[in-house]
């Protein structure tokens, strides 16, 4: 679903060899209920992307008003599928779609995850190509949430050592790794090819939970969480153990180096203040 181009996005990928059927909707014509009603997942890519020198905060007004858009749509329609987010500010739309399903008193906050898996894929990445890995046999846990300083690399988790100079240089890479693309881009988008594999790999793993009954899948997702209730953090993104209802088991952090408890207190209140603004919006929109 989308304003324009979808029925041809939909036939493009409507060729590839795999036992399914895609149909692509627009607005007209009552599209988006067709495309919402009776579905088991929703995954939720819109809006605008970054360009040079803009944050994914700066994506805010517009992004926030598209995705208030769809929640209520799918609270309509879809009130029972599992919704992931991709939508920039993560740290904010996610918080946006649990208000929306408050006020429609549906709200069940193991069903709504934002997708923070490109976080992950970068950080494994960048990783194996400093220390001569296969990339694929890497797997970087990242927490916290899904922008600047918010993402948190468990770099003394992976089994590696690494320098002071290393950790700085890697932990700001990933943090920051979407303005490389922005700025090769030039202008013209942002991230959307690797953070297409990273939202497939997460729907994948989500779908092997629910469909086939798989245990122990596990995958960093921002989600409702309990582990910062203390701080007044209400989401934060940590591995998350998937299941039928879409989280399972949000599990802890681990033990953490010194560098990391100090990246830990720099990204919380950054975190409590995206929250904050996305509940905020919901509070303040006219329904």
């Amino acid at each position: 679903y989308d304003i324009v181009n979808t029925p041809g996005v939909a036939a493009d990928i409507s060729h590839i060899n795999t036992a399914s059927k895609v149909t692509g909707y627009v607005r007209e014509n009552d599209g988006l209920k067709l495309a919402l009603t009776g579905s088991d997942v929703i995954v939720i890519p819109a809006g605008v992307p970054r360009k040079p020198g803009m944050t994914r905060d700066d994506l805010f007004n517009t992004n926030a008003g598209i995705v208030k858009e769809l929640a209520v749509a799918a609270a309509e329609f879809a009130p029972k599928a599992i919704m992931t987010v991709i939508s920039n500010p993560v740290n904010s739309t996610v918080p946006i779609i649990s208000e929306v399903y408050k006020k429609y008193n549906i709200y069940d906050p193991r069903r709504i995850l934002g997708i923070t898996t490109l976080d992950v894929v970068r950080a494994s990445r960048f990783v194996s190509e400093l220390k001569g890995t296969d990339p694929s046999n890497e797997k970087v846990t990242v927490v916290g949430g899904h922008s600047g300083v918010t993402i948190i690399p468990l770099l003394s988790q992976t089994g590696h050592t690494f320098t002071d100079e290393e950790l700085k240089t890697l932990t700001h890479r990933i943090q920051f790794g979407g303005d490389e693309v922005v700025k090769a881009k030039a202008g013209t988008g942002s991230a959307t090819l690797s953070m297409a594999y990273a939202a497939s790999c997460f729907v994948d793993s989500l779908l092997r939970a629910m469909v086939k009954g798989e245990k122990g899948i596990i995958e960093p997702s921002y989600v409702k969480s309990n582990l910062f209730n203390s701080d007044n953090i209400e989401y934060f993104a940590s591995n998350v153990e998937l299941s039928a209802e879409g989280v399972g088991k949000v599990h802890p952090l681990g033990k953490l180096s010194a560098y990391e408890k100090d990246l830990l207190a720099a990204a919380l209140p950054e975190l409590k203040k995206n929250i904050a603004k996305g509940a905020e919006f919901v509070a303040n929109s006219k329904d």
